[in-house]
């Protein structure tokens, strides 16, 4: 291609297109350089000069059963020739079939879904359900979260993303310290401690917020993007209870932590607690398609059988979407993959209790399945991070060398603040493992030249 006397190739092509007629998120728009992806495999993405990245947070975390499977796109071809539209008004096989199943794998009595296109619609129109059901208005979620980044969902969370808009943000939303063990805000010596104090802290804000006026609590299924901060044993359990005695419902996040990540099909069945609501997307097509979904209990759903349902969206129950779903939960099924999940997460904390040893900068290393995340700090008696919290552009020096240090090594993974993340697709095999934490390894080596200890 010829632009004035200058020959461009494809590639740069493309890649120009991209820049100068886009918009990518949560990044200033000039001076970009985005991997300019051809093709994706398994594990593994390609660009356009044909070097290899191995995929160690399943890009958004959310593509759970690896790149390029077959059996999704047989199924979204299928459907496309049978309906690709109709309006949610109308009832189709895929759409019956896909709630059928999911009312069979969810936790509890979790029975109806509300299908949306991705997971700040499920949480928008969970928030708005909560207060329509409850007649209540305020809402509790966590400092240390992330919902989503429409007006509703980034209010709920505590993301510092949200810092921008927060001006504008949904009233009413109240926010509680998360069970951080690693820097626990009680100072205790246990992670149940821990647990239990902000059970107290979270049943003390609901009486000084008047307990009747609070419609809903929301919490990830398992922490992601703030931390992969566990949850301790019996925690989300007693956030149940304390819900149940003020007659307030209880929000599962699931859209990152969903669908076999976290070695279960849902992070909440860690912890043997039964929702109230659960929002779910990313895994449920393992990215491949656009599809989230709001699913409630039965005693929920009744209560709109004689009112109308408050909730519409253009696109809800999108067939071709619901097909892609379907498929994929096939996926998990017929290849164990959360039974995978489970087993390649404790190796992963295996091998990264070696890095330990030869990483003074690990501070701390918390993982669910393949939720994971590497904390590092600059000395583990001080828990000091090698970049603080929110860091100015300024403060960034260690986190960016690393970031470009996994790029330059073939690595699509996150980088954020101190936290390097650890979320491959569920397909992974311990070799892949071992093949990524060499790449990370060679990452931390950086962090270690600021280690103060």
């Amino acid at each position: 291609m010829e632009i004035g006397a200058t020959v461009v190739s494809e590639k740069e092509q493309i890649l120009q297109n991209n820049l100068n007629h886009t918009l990518f998120s949560w990044s200033k728009q000039g001076g970009l350089n985005p991997i300019n992806v051809e093709r994706a495999e398994g594990v593994y993405l390609y660009d356009r000069s044909g070097k290899r990245y191995i995929d160690f947070s399943s890009q958004l975390m959310s593509v759970n059963i690896g790149h390029g499977h077959p059996k999704v796109k047989e199924a979204v071809l299928k459907q496309m020739d049978e309906v690709s539209y109709v309006f949610p008004g109308m009832a189709t096989k895929v759409r019956g079939n896909l709630g059928k199943k999911l009312a069979e794998i969810t936790p509890g009595n979790l029975n109806r879904t509300f299908f949306t296109l991705g997971g700040a619609e499920a949480i928008e129109n969970a928030i708005k359900l909560a207060r329509v059901y409850t007649g209540r208005h305020k809402i509790i979620a966590q400092y240390r979260s992330y919902h989503g980044a429409t007006m509703a969902a980034i209010t709920a969370g505590g993301d510092p993303r949200k810092f921008a808009v927060d001006s504008q943000q949904l009233p009413n939303i109240i926010h509680v310290e998360n069970p951080y063990f690693y820097r626990c805000p009680w100072d205790t010596d246990s992670p149940e401690k821990c647990g239990e104090m902000a059970a107290r802290n979270l049943e003390q804000v609901i009486q000084y917020e008047n307990p009747d006026s609070i419609a809903a609590i929301i919490l990830e299924g398992e922490n992601g993007s703030s931390g992969c901060i566990k949850y301790p044993l019996g925690y989300w359990k007693k956030v149940t209870e304390i819900a149940r005695k003020y007659g307030i419902l209880t929000i599962d996040d699931e859209v990152m932590s969903g669908f076999g990540r976290t070695g279960k099909m849902f992070a909440v069945e860690h912890h043997d607690a039964e929702p109230d609501m659960m929002c779910v997307a990313k895994g449920l097509t393992s990215s491949y398609l656009p599809l989230g979904g709001l699913i409630v209990t039965e005693k929920i759903a009744k209560a709109f059988d004689d009112k109308p349902l408050p909730l519409g969206l253009t696109y809800s129950a999108h067939p071709v979407s619901c097909a892609a779903a379907l498929a994929t939960i096939q996926v998990y099924e017929d290849e164990n993959l959360v039974e995978n999940a489970a087993n390649m997460g404790e190796y992963m904390i295996q091998r990264i209790e070696e890095l330990k040893q030869k990483h003074p900068s690990i501070g701390d290393f918390r993982c669910t399945g393949l939720l994971g995340c590497i904390e590092l700090v600059k000395n583990r008696e001080t828990k000091e991070p090698v970049t603080p919290w929110n860091a100015k552009p300024e403060a960034m020096e260690v986190s960016n060398k690393m970031a470009a240090k996994i790029r330059e090594l073939g690595m699509f993974t996150f980088v954020r603040w101190n936290w390097i993340f650890t979320c491959p697709p569920l397909c992974i095999t311990k070799e892949q493992i071992d093949e990524g934490l060499e790449i990370i390894s060679q990452a931390i080596a950086i962090a270690d030249e600021y280690y103060e200890g």
